[in-house]
């Protein structure tokens, strides 16, 4: 396996995404389409911006592609805390693992 696939945050954010999409089915389920479907979009956006970060030309395009990863995974956290205020139950992982992808997205950006 090359390095680029053992990345931390590209594991970390792949992992994130599928625990997503399976929390989004449970949403589905209980007729929660409108912010399963806003969740689903970012909650997997931030993996695959940060493998296309990964892969960038630049130094300026890597940085940009994190930018829009920490973007997307700051408004997946905006969801998640929808959901909570309106009475959802969230796994508090699932929480708790945005907000370290967030903190590992701004670390990466800064030291970048």
């Amino acid at each position: 396996m090359s390095k680029l696939n053992e990345s931390p945050i590209r594991i970390k954010s792949f992992l994130f995404a599928c625990e997503i999409v399976n929390f989004c089915d449970v949403l589905k389920d209980n007729k929660d389409f409108e912010l399963a479907s806003q969740l689903l979009r970012s909650g997997t956006s931030i993996g695959a911006n940060t493998r296309e970060a990964q892969r960038g030309v630049s130094k300026k395009d890597f940085k940009n592609k994190f930018g829009i990863a920490l973007k997307e995974a700051d408004e997946t956290k905006y969801w998640i805390e929808i959901l909570e205020a309106t009475g959802r139950n969230v796994p508090s992982e699932l929480k708790n693992k945005c907000e370290e992808l967030i903190r590992i997205l701004v670390a990466i950006i800064k030291n970048s």
